[in-house]
């Protein structure tokens, strides 16, 4: 019988590896802004575009199911951090944006995550860094997943 090493299974590693650093930047946006993962990703995601879109997008471009993401705006909502705009395209549809006050705590906790990304990656040199992305880069790119924020915006998402 066949078997499979899952620690030499490279999805099973990245799979493991994602869910270990998303874990490690919760440590800095749970405790002190009460925000959960998916909260954040909605959050990151308004906050990378610095323009509204919808929740489909939103799910999405983050790859949570949409009900996760349909909670996590009820409570950002409920919390005036994030509010609804009548889409200008479509009058049926509404997108979200941050508030004042979701910008704040945005831009707030941002070199916080960029501190603790470095932290992260502190085990590589800086040429190991730029391989890293690279190679990250050439599987995303395989997966045909969109790799910055102007080709997402073009796309209108994914």
């Amino acid at each position: 019988m066949a078997t499979l090493d899952l620690f030499r299974f490279v999805p099973f590693r990245l799979n493991r590896l994602a869910a270990e650093v998303s874990a490690a930047l919760s440590s800095e946006y749970q405790q002190r802004y009460r925000l959960d993962i998916p909260e954040w990703r909605v959050l990151a995601t308004l906050g990378f575009r610095n323009d509204a879109c919808s929740a489909q997008y939103i799910a999405h471009c983050t790859r949570t199911h949409k009900s996760t993401i349909s909670r996590a705006v009820t409570a950002l909502m409920k919390r005036q951090l994030v509010e609804r705009v009548e889409n200008e395209d479509d009058r049926r549809e509404f997108q979200l944006r941050m508030t004042r006050k979701g910008k704040m705590l945005y831009e707030e906790l941002i070199p916080r995550l960029r501190r603790r990304e470095q932290e992260i990656l502190s085990c590589l040199s800086a040429q190991e860094r730029k391989d890293f992305a690279l190679m990250l880069g050439k599987i995303e790119k395989t997966l045909d997943l969109v790799q910055t924020s102007k080709e997402a915006s073009k796309a209108g998402g994914y």
